[in-house]
């Protein structure tokens, strides 16, 4: 059980990670929006990015909100308001897992080049319709998301420790529908995530055996931005694979043991967001490259912290980017 301290504890790092979360996928956005007013066009990959910046910025607005009037409401005046913003931040939470996992998925589709039969063509199919594919998740997270509020105890009296709003269903259905959301948000989108990861990991161990095989292993393999962008895509899964974890037991503790640990869910769901947008940054040598220069700058007007400047990128050969 959580204490008010632990609670407040919870908020105040909710809100460390909220400012870092939104400076990361702002950074984002104005890169993207900065490359769209170039080409007037975003190619698939930006735009996916796009969507899970937007996503996650609004999550963590909910999310903070949500805490926010959980520590300050302890009478419970707006249990409805909370439950309504718990609702949100689901509905948020399951769009930006099924968008990462449609990237891994893309990133998987242009990395691995695989004979053509019947799944590669559903795969170029699904590939070729990114805005229609993310219009569905978005509307698909709502609609999967609102049943919760029947789910919800808008307000749980048999302790002054309880959340205003929590997810503890009291019947069978009740508990089928959370088993059914933690399915669809969590488990699926993972299971798409590994799948891709190892398309991609095997795909890269084929690539440096054949490099080294042409070479007599000479030279290593020139790979460029493909081998970043490999490495954000299994970085990526890395991350979402350990918050997963988390995450599950943290619901089970919500709706199973009936504890007030809501606050851990939004904070370890804070974390993940935070984490993912460094690694999207970093999976972009461009983006990487700008967000040093501009942080070796900001340091450059104080020469106190001079010692916290971080050494620039290096030009690398072979630079061509693939599948940006």
């Amino acid at each position: 059980m959580l204490s008010t301290q632990d609670k407040l504890v919870a908020w105040l790092l909710i809100g460390v990670l909220a400012i870092l979360t939104i400076f990361f996928n702002m950074y984002l956005l104005l890169v993207n929006y900065r490359s769209y007013r170039k080409k007037h066009k975003l190619n698939p990959a930006d735009f996916i990015i796009t969507a899970i910046a937007i996503a996650s910025i609004s999550q963590q607005v909910l999310t903070y909100s949500w805490q926010t009037m959980d520590v300050i409401d302890t009478v419970c005046q707006i249990s409805l308001v909370e439950a309504i913003l718990l609702v949100l931040v689901f509905s948020v939470k399951l769009i930006i897992f099924w968008s990462t996992a449609f990237l891994t998925f893309y990133y998987g589709t242009k990395l691995v080049v695989e004979p053509v039969h019947c799944y590669t063509r559903i795969q170029e199919a699904i590939v070729k319709h990114v805005h229609i594919v993310l219009t569905v998740i978005v509307v698909s997270g709502f609609a999967n998301c609102v049943p919760l509020l029947s789910v919800l105890t808008y307000y749980n009296g048999t302790t002054e420790l309880g959340d205003c709003g929590s997810i503890m269903p009291s019947d069978t259905p009740g508990l089928v529908y959370v088993f059914y959301y933690v399915v669809i948000s969590d488990i699926i989108p993972g299971i798409v995530m590994f799948k891709c990861s190892i398309s991609i990991s095997y795909h890269l161990a084929k690539h440096l055996l054949d490099m080294k095989a042409s070479s007599n292993g000479t030279h290593g393999p020139k790979l460029g931005t493909q081998m970043r962008v490999i490495k954000m895509t299994l970085s990526l899964v890395f991350v979402y694979s350990c918050f997963v974890v988390v995450d599950i037991y943290t619901q089970t503790t919500v709706v199973l043991m009936r504890q007030n640990t809501l606050a851990l869910i939004m904070l370890f769901a804070s974390i993940y967001t935070t984490v993912s947008a460094f690694v999207l940054i970093y999976g972009k040598k461009s983006y990487w490259k700008e967000l040093i220069a501009s942080y070796n700058l900001f340091l450059d007007e104080y020469p106190c912290l001079n010692k916290m400047k971080v050494e620039e990128v290096k030009h690398e050969p072979h630079e061509h980017s693939h599948g940006h």
